[in-house]
């Protein structure tokens, strides 16, 4: 018993490490200038454009290992989402993205449930034990509305059901209905973006941006969705 906690003690300081790393080299990596600089953006764009062109296979399959890592990694999903409506588009950019950050969720859930179950338990059960009795009485239908109407960070969001001890097939399909609204039109905008980047060779004005159907169309539908999550997130963890 001493000896298989002192793995997982080992183990989860080697997970705690990687996704320091990982994190300190992403963010040092590019300055924010770069990130938001249009040349920067516009030649990446043709950069992966043509590169998604000639080999599809390769590329879908590399942002798809990119984005269960990126979210094992506790990355979040509105960059990453706006990275595949970029590059992929509107319908095939949702499609991977959602599988990605469905499967990179659930490794995070059982990592979680593996190495950390003490200490979430520690932080979070006594906040959120109204959602125990919640999960007993239906299991799935209560993770598709946890995943819905959001409120936690993504991170901690994919760890927490580990305190209810829910399967892990029902975390994934849960996961994967329920994160796939917002997701659809966080790609949606920047599959919109990559369209106006492509039909612009200067920067365009932000009210142009703005004012363009491909983007507030999906935006609005976004902040309307905000506003119904708010309403169901009050309802749902309420005590």
């Amino acid at each position: 018993m001493e000896k298989s906690k002192k793995i997982k003690i080992t183990l989860g300081l080697f997970y705690i490490i990687i996704v320091s790393t990982f994190l300190y080299f992403f963010f040092t990596k590019f300055t924010f200038e770069e990130l938001t600089s249009y040349d920067f953006i516009k030649n990446n764009r043709d950069y992966f454009i043509q590169f998604k062109q000639t080999n599809l296979f390769l590329t879908s399959l590399i942002f798809l290992l990119f984005t269960i890592f990126w979210v094992i990694m506790a990355g979040f999903g509105l960059p990453i989402g706006l990275l595949a409506g970029f590059i992929f588009g509107k319908w095939f950019g949702v499609l991977i993205l959602v599988i990605g950050m469905s499967i990179g969720a659930s490794i995070l859930y059982m990592i979680g449930k593996y190495f950390f179950l003490d200490f979430i338990k520690e932080k979070f059960l006594i906040k959120y034990k109204n959602l125990e009795i919640k999960f007993k009485q239906s299991e799935f239908i209560y993770l598709l509305i946890y995943r819905f109407v959001g409120g936690i960070p993504f991170a901690i969001s994919n760890v927490l059901p580990c305190i209810f001890n829910v399967k892990v097939s029902n975390f994934f399909w849960a996961t994967l209905i329920g994160i796939l609204p917002q997701l659809f039109l966080v790609v949606s905008i920047g599959s919109g973006f990559e369209k106006i980047v492509d039909e612009n060779l200067e920067t365009p004005k932000l009210l142009d941006i703005i004012y363009s159907p491909d983007i507030y169309i999906p935006l609005i539908a976004f902040i309307g969705l905000v506003l119904i999550t708010l309403i169901a997130r009050k309802i749902f963890y309420k005590n």
